[in-house]
């Protein structure tokens, strides 16, 4: 069940919401937070019901390290409690992926587990070492078990995040946040909600099948056209701006219905100058974990800067690796390594007065754009891409220097291709020209009351917002117009097509 899935929108949002709102009319503290919890849980459960008792039990035994450390500040049960999370990690996730290198290098047969990845392992037992570590250094004062729960399997972030601190949840678990403005959390959080299900279903679907084809047919040959392997690329470039943006909004909407505040997770990334700033935009959370969890304990930039490159480094393969067990997502986290040690060399050099700046303003930080967003697409490709072989296949087919041997597999990627570009052309207007749904929320101002949208409508108009429209926004409305239309038509083709032939 995901969030742009219709169980979701009819059998499971509407009860949730109904039942919070009479908890909350009641008053009942206790009742929203252990409502939100077991409603949290089933939302878990009709993904793999099998792996409830695997998260129930890893919360229970947190908890209890958190107790045991509130009482006792030692540093072997807190490594203890460490090593219990990454193990369970490492066990259901990295398993196979450690067995099946082994037999490679050694040539053994050791049999593989087969085990199914539970369902957001990476994200909850990250809060939950988060949790452990705040909680030895005492930033934690007080956290009942029912509140410990919530933080841990809120539905909204539970599956792919924003990774949250316990500072940034738990003290909002309380009445008067739930009991605070309701039309406003209502208003924002449904705007924020179908901002974002609106980028997963028309934006990031409606290309993503043009990704799907170029990477899937890289796999099966040794040559890829020059218009089919940036088709691919791009294609796969905006897909998943708009599903992992699309996924953000709809995590912030969700809660903020319920009168919770999660951290931003996505802040346009594309709009980035430097790599740097590229991964202050660009799953925020999980920047910050890695930042203030890893990054900052292995040495951070204390100790030179041949010590801090390699802190980099490592930092970001394994970031790669927590994506998933593979080589290529290793290799991604290995080329954003490189690229963070060559953004801060190069920032280095320029206080230095060792690169002279002879660009404009305008000029440079365009520059800056392109080249950051050139090296973002690159590393997407080893990202997405299955193997070595299709990650290298693509790479080669960009740069030019391809040699297609099978031509007739390419044709049905290289028909039509004026209506990829188009599409392609108007999500990046999208990306570029408009605000994100974060900036929209924050200038947005909903009126929600008759009496005030009567007033308003006499001297602003029918539907008062603090922003005024300019050309960008005009364009940006005929851009997800055009795009909405071209889904609708892309639907009813389908469904004649399933008619006449079922």
């Amino acid at each position: 069940m995901v969030f742009s899935s219709l169980e979701f929108i009819y059998l499971f949002l509407p009860p949730v919401l109904i039942g919070y709102l009479v908890l909350r009319h009641w008053g009942w503290e206790n009742g929203i937070i252990w409502w939100l919890t077991i409603a949290s849980l089933v939302f878990y459960a009709w993904w793999t019901p099998v792996y409830l008792p695997l998260l129930l039990g890893s919360v229970v035994i947190n908890y209890g390290f958190h107790r045991v450390l509130r009482q006792v500040r030692d540093k072997f049960i807190l490594i203890t409690g460490i090593v219990f999370n990454l193990a369970l990690i490492a066990v259901f996730k990295y398993a196979d992926f450690f067995i099946g290198n082994a037999n490679l290098v050694a040539g053994t047969d050791i049999p593989m587990l087969n085990l199914v990845l539970p369902l957001a392992i990476s994200f909850f037992t990250f809060q939950q070492i988060s949790f452990l570590i705040d909680t030895y250094k005492g930033d934690i004062i007080k956290c009942d078990f029912g509140r410990y729960m919530l933080f841990v399997v809120f539905f909204p972030q539970l599956i792919a995040g924003p990774i949250v601190m316990q500072k940034e949840t738990i003290p909002q678990f309380k009445l008067p946040v739930f009991r605070n403005k309701l039309a406003l959390n209502l208003a924002i959080g449904g705007t924020l909600f179908a901002i974002g299900l609106f980028k997963k279903i028309v934006l990031a679907d409606g290309i993503a099948p043009y990704a799907n084809q170029v990477f899937s047919l890289a796999e099966t040959t040794n040559g890829v056209p020059l218009e089919a392997a940036w088709i691919g690329a791009l294609a796969y470039t905006f897909q998943l701006y708009f599903d992992f943006s699309g996924y953000c909004d709809m995590a912030l909407g969700l809660a903020r219905l319920f009168g919770i505040r999660l951290p931003v997770n996505f802040n346009s990334p594309y709009k980035a100058t430097s790599i740097s700033d590229f991964w202050r935009r660009w799953h925020i959370t999980l920047s910050h974990f890695l930042r203030d969890y890893l990054y900052i304990p292995l040495g951070g930039n204390r100790s030179g800067p041949i010590r801090r490159y390699s802190n980099l480094m490592i930092t970001m393969l394994l970031g790669g690796l927590w994506h998933g067990a593979s080589w290529t997502f290793v290799f991604w986290g290995g080329l954003h390594g490189a690229y963070l040690a060559i953004n801060h060399g190069w920032d280095a050099l320029s206080k230095k007065g060792y690169v002279p700046n002879v660009l404009p303003r305008p000029v440079g930080n365009l520059l800056s754009r392109g080249i950051t967003l050139l090296a973002v697409v690159v590393a997407w490709v080893f990202f997405r891409a299955e193997s070595f072989t299709g990650a290298s296949n693509i790479i080669h087919g960009m740069t030019g220097f391809s040699t297609v041997y099978e031509p007739k597999l390419w044709e049905g990627a290289l028909t039509g291709t004026m209506q990829v570009w188009a599409m392609m052309v108007a999500l990046a207007a999208i990306v570029f020209l408009l605000p994100n749904a974060i900036e929209f929320t924050e200038k947005y101002n909903p009126v929600l009351g008759l009496k005030n949208l009567v007033a308003q409508r006499r001297s602003e108009g029918f539907l008062p917002v603090r922003w005024q429209p300019t050309t960008g926004w005009a364009l940006g409305v005929s851009v997800l117009f055009g795009l909405a239309l071209i889904q609708t038509y892309r639907l009813a083709e389908m469904t004649e097509f399933i008619y006449f032939n079922f």
